[in-house]
């Protein structure tokens, strides 16, 4: 089965430039956030060639729980469809793309991580026509499975396969900021949010909700701590942090409502240090 070159595969080339989306708009590199914005505004619509394409490799590798017999059919007509593509297109599109990354963004755009490559990597030998007749059966076994399965069972497997290193290398970006470690409530919500990019964010809603909830008992808490209560200043100033923390569950979280939320959870570490 011949090497499977991933910047000639329209589906990862996708969702490479999103994750860098992601990236430079956490380490608020906006420029290259732009750049990459462009980019999949310019190749990527319904109406490009690329657009088309990857509406294929999307079929395959979001539908679930079909029964076989539509499954097979389902897999056969996006073959059909993949067909009546320009192949020539498709290669000279795919190759500006990758030379707009190379002179706007950089190489490292490549090395972004992917849970589903596996998958896509799977789909573009299957549309095309480099393989033989034996390993493109087995390959179709494989994203018939895909499609046979439950989403949870999907689900538990691709959040298995989400590599540590995604999460390790935002961390080590948010300690770059701060002085010393993130502590661990801090890894934890940061972990949260980064998964929250690649899920569809629930567990991150949920892990939110637990953790502003504990802040508030937290800080209700100090307001009955001596130093605190006969301080003025220092009382209205925890009140504002608690009112503060009553409406951020109420609305989306960006990079700065988050940075706020990291500062709370050093304050109640400075606040309670013994407790931790």
């Amino acid at each position: 089965m011949p090497k499977h070159n991933k910047k000639r595969n329209t589906a990862f080339l996708y969702e490479t430039l999103v994750r860098e989306v992601v990236k430079q708009t956490i380490t608020k590199d906006f420029d290259k956030r732009d750049k990459a914005i462009t980019i999949l505004k310019e190749h990527f619509t319904k109406r490009e060639i690329l657009g088309k394409e990857l509406d294929l490799y999307k079929t395959l590798s979001r539908s679930q729980k079909m029964n076989p017999l539509p499954a097979e059919k389902l897999i056969q007509e996006a073959k059909k469809e993949y067909r009546k593509l320009d192949s020539k297109e498709i290669f000279n599109e795919q190759s500006t793309v990758i030379n707009k990354i190379n002179k706007t963004l950089s190489n490292g755009v490549y090395s972004n991580f992917v849970p589903n490559y596996k998958d896509l990597a799977t789909l573009s030998q299957i549309f095309g026509d480099d393989v033989s007749a034996k390993s493109r059966v087995l390959l179709e076994e494989h994203v018939l499975r895909k499609l046979t399965s439950s989403r949870d069972m999907l689900k538990e497997e691709r959040e298995t396969k989400v590599s540590k290193l995604v999460v390790k290398t935002f961390v080590n970006k948010f300690n770059q900021q701060y002085a010393g470690e993130l502590l661990e409530e801090q890894k934890a919500l940061l972990n949260k949010y980064v998964m929250s990019f690649i899920n569809n964010g629930v567990e991150f809603k949920f892990h939110l909700n637990e953790e502003l909830g504990r802040l508030r008992e937290k800080l209700d808490e100090s307001l009955k701590i001596e130093e605190i209560k006969n301080d003025k200043q220092m009382a209205d100033k925890m009140k504002m942090i608690i009112s503060y923390l009553e409406g951020a569950g109420k609305k989306p979280i960006n990079r700065e409502s988050l940075q706020q939320i990291l500062k709370i959870q050093t304050l109640i570490q400075e606040i309670f240090g013994n407790e931790h």
